[in-house]
């Protein structure tokens, strides 16, 4: 199925509902016109990261169902599946295999082996400070192999990911082959997860290594080009890497907005919100939430160093339930750049907060895209977090049937619903934007074609908006 210019949701498998039957019926019951498509997180056998560490991306998890419920829910809904371009599991058939046969196994070319990447007496300290790395030690693990010896393979993230060589043929035809066959399976859009991460060249800092990540992505897409399906590279770093790969023509993350609107709400100004608006790259996605944490990297200097500051100051502040520790290694915190919280909790648990922060989404350039706890408008869980002491899960509760059913009667999820459906159904949004700033705090951004405008008018200082349609049957006030 084509994208459409409609809200898509992000979620698990398992979280609303316990599998993918129990998603398809909370999208067909209660989510018909509030979003036009979905990004399933990795729903294939995974032995850590919930989902990240794939083990056989030919196969559907079985707790969560088959590749019939895939397809059922990909003829309804536009598409995106998860390829980690950067690394596969530790227990997958193709590492387990090199630790069994070593030398002869069909598999060795997968791996980066630190004996044949570094030269003698490397690396060196200095090698190691270079790489770009987002936990604090280097980027190995031991391999242990069944004749006895062991050597190091580059690992950049927790020690079930181990990662791949993708500049050998061997690899090339593995990421071909998982490729085409995901987009056999119904994907309008398959994301490469940890993309920046995937080519690792001596003396560099092994992140987005210019010129090869451009090749790297140009081969991905010219496997799924027969198939229709879109490329989207995800990358948290500095906004000009997003519009650079937005200048060569590909879709790509908005992970700039999340803090960007949150600093406007907290301080009630608007002017570096609106620049971002104003730069911001057209063919993107925008995000206010998602699996990982509230990334602060993503808007070095959008906003000054203070700015930043402020706003995280101001996040542990007035944000409900949220104490520092919980993005910390005490909770198993990977990213020293991401913030554990729910965006409703962020804000305070305050819906008129909450649903301005939504509008100013809704109306930022890009297909909006709602992750399944921001749906619901939900709280800081830290009954999982306790209980897991893993950061992250925070904001990744589990809802039952019953529990989204109760849900979605709450006022905010209500409005939340008639917003996405708006967006989701006015033309206006195929045209272009106008800003209009009128104070500090009050601004209007406008979306119009020739036929028909949809216009935002926000107020942060009293936390309120307004939406106005106009068409050639007349206006109507949305909100």
């Amino acid at each position: 199925m084509k994208i459409k210019n409609e809200a898509m949701l992000i979620t698990y498998p398992d979280s609303l509902g316990n599998n993918l039957k129990d998603l398809e019926h909370v999208l067909d019951t209660h989510l018909k016109g509030v979003v036009g498509g979905v990004h399933i997180l990795p729903f294939f056998p995974s032995s850590g990261d919930r989902g990240f560490s794939p083990m056989d991306y030919t196969k559907v998890d079985e707790r969560f169902g088959g590749w019939d419920d895939i397809k059922r829910i990909s003829e309804k809904y536009y598409m995106m599946y998860e390829f980690m371009l950067n690394h596969i599991s530790a227990q997958s058939p193709y590492y387990l295999d090199f630790l069994e046969k070593k030398e002869q196994s069909p598999y060795k070319d997968y791996f980066i082996r630190y004996n044949d990447y570094w030269p003698e007496n490397r690396p060196t300290e200095a090698d190691i400070d270079l790489i770009y790395k987002r936990k604090p030690k280097a980027p190995f693990v031991d391999a242990h192999f069944k004749d006895g010896t062991s050597e190091k393979v580059w690992c950049t993230f927790s020690e079930e990911q181990i990662d791949l060589n993708v500049k050998t043929e061997a690899t090339r035809q593995f990421i071909k082959d998982t490729l085409s066959f995901l987009a056999d399976k119904g994907a309008s859009i398959i994301r490469l997860d940890a993309f920046a991460y995937a080519i690792k060249q001596l003396d560099t800092n092994c992140f987005f290594v210019e010129p090869e990540i451009w090749e790297m992505l140009e081969y991905a897409v010219e496997i799924l080009k027969p198939y229709d399906v879109t490329v989207l590279p995800e990358i948290h770093e500095h906004y000009t890497i997003q519009q650079k790969i937005a200048d060569k023509g590909y879709p790509v993350y908005d992970f700039a907005l999340p803090m960007l609107v949150l600093h406007a709400l907290y301080s009630g100004k608007a002017e570096k919100l609106l620049h971002w608006l104003e730069i911001c790259p057209r063919n993107q996605f925008t995000t206010l939430d998602t699996h990982d944490g509230i990334g602060v990297v993503d808007v070095k200097d959008l906003l000054t160093q203070e700015e930043v500051d402020f706003a995280v100051e101001a996040l542990y502040e007035k944000g409900a339930n949220l104490k520092r520790i919980y993005s910390s290694e005490a909770y198993n915190n990977l990213d020293i750049y991401q913030i554990n919280c729910t965006y409703y909790s962020a804000l305070g648990n305050n819906d008129a907060a909450y649903l301005l922060a939504r509008a100013i989404q809704c109306f930022t350039p890009g297909i909006p895209q709602i992750y399944y706890v921001g749906l619901l408008a939900g709280e800081n869980d830290l009954e999982l977090l306790e209980n897991s002491k893993e950061g992250r899960n925070i904001n990744r509760h589990y809802y039952s049937l019953a529990e989204i059913e109760q849900e979605i009667e709450r006022p905010v999820v209500k409005d939340l619903f008639r917003l996405l459906a708006f967006r989701n159904t006015a033309k206006a949004f195929d045209g272009d934007l106008k800003i209009t700033q009128h104070d500090d705090g009050a601004f209007t951004l406008t979306w119009a074609t020739a036929e028909e405008a949809a216009s935002l008018k926000v107020d942060l200082t009293k936390k309120a908006f307004s939406i106005l349609h106009r068409t050639a049957a007349g206006e109507q006030q949305i909100f």
